[in-house]
C-alpha cells in the first residue's frame, strides 16, 4: 500500500477515537507536522514528558487547533498537595486525558482527580479523565498482585480509567469494568518491539477489551507511516 492509497482509507470518528498518536519528539513544528498527517486516522494527539517539557501549554494548544483530544502523558507522583495544585492547572488547559501514577496511592490519586475537575470547572470546559498508571509496558518485573492493587486504588480513587498493558485488561474488566483501559506498547505483528516488554498487537489488545490504544513508533518509525496508521485502523 503505498501512501495515496493510505490516504483514501481514512477512518471514521469511532475508529479515529480509539487510537492516540504518540507525539515522542521535542520539536513542535515536527510534532504538528506529524499530527497532520495521521489525522485521517488518530482522534487523540499524547503528548509526553519530552514535547511537555519542550513546549509546555502551547504543544495542547496547537494540537487541539487540529481537533484532537490531547492526552497528557506525564505520570505525576508527589505528594497529594503538589499533585492537586499541578492537576488543577493541567485540567484548565483543556485536556482530555492525564495520567496520574497508582503508585502513589490513593490520597495522591484522590488529590489529583480533585485537581483535575476544579481546574476544568473553573476554566468552564469538560470534566477531563484522570488515568492511574499501573505498571509500564517496558517493565515485566513487577509481582503478580501489583496490577489488582493498583486497579483498586484507581476504582477507590475516582479515576476514570487506567493504562495498563493488554495482558492486565482481564484483571481490569473483572476488578473495575467501568474504568476506561488504555493499552501502551501497541506494536503490528512481526514488527520490533523496542523497549517493550509487554507489548501486543492491536488486534489482541482490542479482542482483551481495550478502548483507547496508544500507537507511536510502529507508526512513527514505519517506512511508510501512513500505510502503517492505516493497517492498525484497520486491524480495530
Amino acid at each position: 500500500m503505498n501512501s495515496q492509497d493510505a490516504q483514501s482509507g481514512a477512518v471514521d470518528d469511532s475508529v479515529r477515537a480509539r487510537l492516540a498518536l504518540a507525539l515522542d519528539v521535542d520539536d513542535l513544528v515536527a510534532a504538528h507536522r506529524l499530527a497532520v498527517a495521521m489525522r485521517p486516522w488518530f482522534g487523540v494527539a499524547k503528548v509526553g514528558l519530552e514535547l511537555f517539557s519542550a513546549h509546555g501549554p502551547d504543544a495542547i494548544g496547537s494540537l487541539r487547533d487540529l481537533g484532537y483530544q490531547v492526552f497528557l502523558d506525564l505520570k505525576l507522583f508527589d505528594i497529594p498537595t503538589t499533585v492537586q495544585r499541578s492537576t488543577r492547572v493541567l485540567g484548565s488547559l483543556g485536556v482530555e486525558y492525564l495520567t496520574l501514577h497508582a503508585l502513589g496511592g490513593t490520597e495522591m490519586l484522590t488529590a489529583g482527580v480533585e485537581g483535575l475537575h476544579e481546574g476544568a470547572e473553573r476554566a468552564g470546559l469538560p470534566a477531563p479523565t484522570a488515568l492511574a498508571v499501573t505498571v509500564l509496558t517496558s517493565d515485566d518485573t513487577a509481582p503478580p498482585h501489583i496490577v489488582p492493587n493498583r486497579v483498586r486504588l484507581a476504582l477507590e480513587s475516582g479515576c476514570g480509567g487506567l493504562v495498563l498493558a493488554a495482558e492486565d485488561l482481564q484483571t481490569a474488566r473483572e476488578l473495575a469494568p467501568r474504568l476506561k483501559r488504555v493499552v501502551p506498547g501497541i506494536r503490528l505483528a512481526g514488527g520490533q518491539r523496542h523497549d517493550q516488554a509487554r507489548a501486543a498487537s492491536p488486534q489482541e489488545a482490542i479482542a482483551n477489551g481495550a478502548d483507547l490504544l496508544v500507537i507511536g513508533r510502529a507508526v512513527t518509525n514505519a517506512e511508510d507511516p501512513t500505510a502503517a496508521a492505516a493497517a492498525i485502523a484497520a486491524a480495530i
